[in-house]
């Protein structure tokens, strides 16, 4: 028996409670509680950890059935073995319907009250495990149910249902299997798809001396998701003692149990599938992108893949061209080979620049760059990232020349709008790009190539989503190709002190604002 055990003792009769405590409890490592009465027993019973009462049924004040009867009331379920010199089969009948294990009559043996006790204990930590396991297995399968549609949620509550692994609750099944069935061996076989052939991933044997020559006899059933047969839960039982009823019930035990063990494998087969679905959601994210944008920004696409709309859809967005200056001259009288090292380093420089406000790089045009901000992942400030950018182009281009020849010494041209623009993967089903399309591209192409070498031009819209943290200075109205009507066109000379370190926000908002509206 278990040291700890404890047992509270309702009974008063002095001679008895001696007999109980000196010759049966204590002599077996049982801690020990007493009532004297039935109603001193009830209080203790309320109040007690007891993990069994032995209840008289002849007391004063309460008799043991009236204990019983009240116990039960305030939903006390402690195991109790009810004693009594007097029994019927209408007490025993009475007393069994309120859930007593055992019913014990005075005088009893030492042997027939431990059979007894040791009988209550193992029947309450079978319906524990019982009902821990159902309650399980029930509430991973129902909370997977309501899941099934929200990939990532259900990866997340895939491994955390009940903090149980389905492979774990499969572990606990054969327990439960060889526990139930009082099995010399539980398996749970499972059918390899590749080679048709049966494994055992989880084997379970009694413990104490092997029965080998007992008889024994097994039993087998089948596991199956949907209509397909996955394997077989499986135990094997020694004979001896049993008759056709206790088989019948055993069979049905393990059908139950190979109910649980299909919804945890095929609780088990989503989340295999919803991983490899994340795996190839990453892998995909990563073909796409890392040639786009800087290596911090595909990690943040990881991190957030529900940000991620690879589909045509119109939004905000601000463009960057930038476009070097005096090249078509420089390459008639440079080698090939200097002339793609030195168009390689000016447009690396500029990719650095717009890689560090975490601009997405489109695409290479001859020596031009083209970029867009607020896309695939939404940046508040994406008018602002854009300028900065633009500086940091032309910073760049200013340091490589300290370290050139003049003849060497090449310039951006650069023109950023702000709008609306469609956003997505276009192209046909051999060659695709994530890129956008609107008159905000076409106006920042234009912008571009009305700036000279150093120049930074803006659009109107661009300014007056920026005019509080820029320094600008007015070039003039030209016609930009394309477009309607002239409108006045900036340049952009720097950053206002207060702009430098500011995370744009509330200019960004009032645009977004404003453009939904219009």
């Amino acid at each position: 028996m278990n040291k700890q055990l404890k047992v509270l003792v309702i009974d008063d009769s002095p001679q008895s409670r001696e007999f109980t405590i000196e010759y049966l409890l204590k002599p077996n490592n049982f801690l020990v509680e007493v009532a004297e009465d039935g109603l001193a027993g009830l209080s203790k019973a309320l109040k007690s950890t007891a993990d069994l009462i032995l209840l008289d049924y002849e007391m004063p004040k309460l008799n043991g059935l009236q204990v019983l009867r009240r116990l039960r009331a305030c939903g006390i379920n402690t195991p109790v073995i009810l004693m009594t010199s007097h029994g019927s089969e209408q007490l025993a009948v009475e007393v069994f319907l309120l859930g007593v294990q055992n019913y014990l009559t005075k005088p009893f043996t030492v042997e027939g009250a431990l059979k007894a006790i040791e009988d209550a204990l193992r029947v309450t930590r079978l319906e524990k495990e019982k009902q821990e396991l159902l309650n399980r297995v029930l509430q991973a399968n129902q909370e997977l149910k309501h899941q099934l549609n929200v990939r990532d949620v259900m990866y997340q509550i895939g491994k955390s249902i009940t903090l149980i692994h389905p492979t774990q609750t499969l572990e606990r099944i054969v327990d439960a299997a060889l526990f139930l069935t009082n099995a010399e061996e539980g398996r749970l076989f499972l059918i390899n798809p590749r080679t048709g052939q049966l494994h055992a991933p989880i084997e379970r044997k009694k413990a104490g001396p092997a029965g080998a020559e007992k008889g024994v006899r097994q039993i087998s059933v089948a596991l199956e998701i949907g209509e397909q047969k996955v394997g077989t839960l499986s135990v094997k039982i020694a004979t001896q003692g049993l008759r056709d009823s206790d088989w019948a019930e055993y069979e049905q035990m393990l059908h139950l149990l190979a109910g649980y063990a299909n919804i945890a494998l095929q609780n088990l087969g989503y989340i295999n599938q919803i991983q490899a679905q994340k795996e190839q959601e990453k892998q995909m994210i990563r073909s796409v992108f890392e040639r786009y944008v800087d290596a911090n920004v595909v990690e943040e696409l990881l991190r957030r893949p529900n940000q991620i709309k690879l589909g045509g859809r119109s939004q905000s967005v601000t463009v960057l061209f930038a476009d070097l200056r005096g090249f078509s001259i420089f390459a008639n009288r440079t080698s090939p080979e200097k002339t793609v090292d030195t168009i390689n380093m000016y447009v690396e420089a500029a990719v650095e620049a717009i890689f560090k406000e975490h601009g997405t790089l489109d695409k290479f045009i001859g020596d031009a760059v083209m970029a867009f901000f607020n896309a695939p992942l939404p940046q508040s400030d994406h008018v602002l990232r854009a300028i900065r950018a633009a500086l940091g182009v032309k910073q760049a281009v200013t340091d490589i020349q300290r370290q050139l020849l003049p003849e060497y010494q090449l310039n951006f041209g650069i023109g950023v709008c702000v709008g609306e623009a469609v956003v997505g993967n276009i192209g046909t089903s051999k060659l695709m790009n994530y890129t956008v399309m609107g008159d905000s591209v076409n106006k920042a192409k234009r912008l571009q190539e009305h700036a000279t070498g150093g120049q930074i031009l803006i659009s109107q819209e661009t300014l007056n989503v920026i005019q509080p943290y820029v320094q600008v200075r007015l070039i003039g109205q030209p016609h930009l190709k394309g477009q309607a009507a002239e409108e006045p066109v900036y340049e952009v000379l720097g950053l206002k002190e207060e702009a430098r370190d500011e995370l744009f926000t509330s200019a960004n908002q009032s645009f977004a604002l404003a453009t939904m509206t219009s």
